[in-house]
């Protein structure tokens, strides 16, 4: 089949990965003494899920990411 792509290109679709995935993910690697800093897979996984996490606030949440609310009201 030409044409097909394989191998290193994302899921179009799919499952996202999510935080507590995410969180799983670099606990377990963390646990087993692999690496876990920058470049490494459970900082890749930590970034997709951010990256979905905030894909997905940013539909209906405003500039700011949080909803509602009086600023210094306090009773």
């Amino acid at each position: 089949m030409a044409g097909k792509r394989t191998g290193t290109s994302p899921p179009s679709g799919g499952n996202k990965m999510t935080g507590s995935a995410s969180a799983r993910i670099q606990s377990t690697q963390a646990k087993g003494g692999n690496d876990t800093g920058k470049g490494s897979f459970p900082a890749r996984v930590q970034s997709a899920a951010a990256r979905n996490t905030n894909a997905g606030s940013a539909a209906g949440a405003g500039a700011g990411g949080k909803a509602g609310g009086a600023k210094g009201n306090k009773a």
